[in-house]
């Protein structure tokens, strides 16, 4: 079936743009951060985003007020937690994870990939992804706090990369 009635069709539209075009003005009045993937956190505000205004959308027991209502809940929310997060160390360590150093001068730093739960064919996969052909050719992998991979290629880059704070392993096996 295609469709059950035009009335079902024309509330997706009259409900469907003004929704959307909330939720643009919210996401510009609350700035880039609301939708980054800086962290986990903000990953997971991103999908409530989504998954709300498909609600707000095709959800029939769903009114336009209440949807609007928690589309800018989870923004004005969003938005409080980074701002504490910047503000406060505390709350800051507690929505966001720090950089970890999985790789460094040859040697794989088995407890960091432990912890983080990472392979190490998932490192040489992104040292095969920045065109290294070679192990060696790295200075560094550094699992990101987006849960992205940066490599640091040996020779062009110095220690200051390296995430901050981050005890540099010893290079002899």
């Amino acid at each position: 079936m295609y469709y059950d009635n035009l009335h079902g069709l024309l509330r997706v539209a009259a409900v469907g743009v003004p929704a959307y075009i909330a939720l643009i003005l919210l996401l510009r009045v609350s700035g880039k951060r609301t939708l980054s993937k800086m962290n986990a956190f903000d990953l997971v505000v991103t999908i409530a985003l989504g998954s709300t205004l498909a609600s707000i959308i095709t959800s029939k027991g769903v009114a336009l007020a209440e949807g609007l209502l928690a589309l800018g809940l989870l923004v004005g929310l969003q938005f409080g937690i980074a701002w504490l997060s910047v503000r406060s160390t505390r709350v800051g360590g507690f929505v966001k994870s720090q950089p970890r150093l999985l790789y460094y001068r040859g040697v794989f730093i088995e407890d960091a990939l432990r912890r983080e739960r990472v392979l190490r064919d998932e490192v040489l996969a992104a040292m095969r992804e920045q065109g290294l052909a070679s192990p060696d050719q790295a200075l560094a992998v550094v699992l990101e706090t987006s849960g992205e991979f940066s490599v640091v290629r040996a020779g062009e880059s110095d220690e200051a990369a390296l995430p901050a704070g981050e005890p540099l392993p010893v290079t002899s096996l």
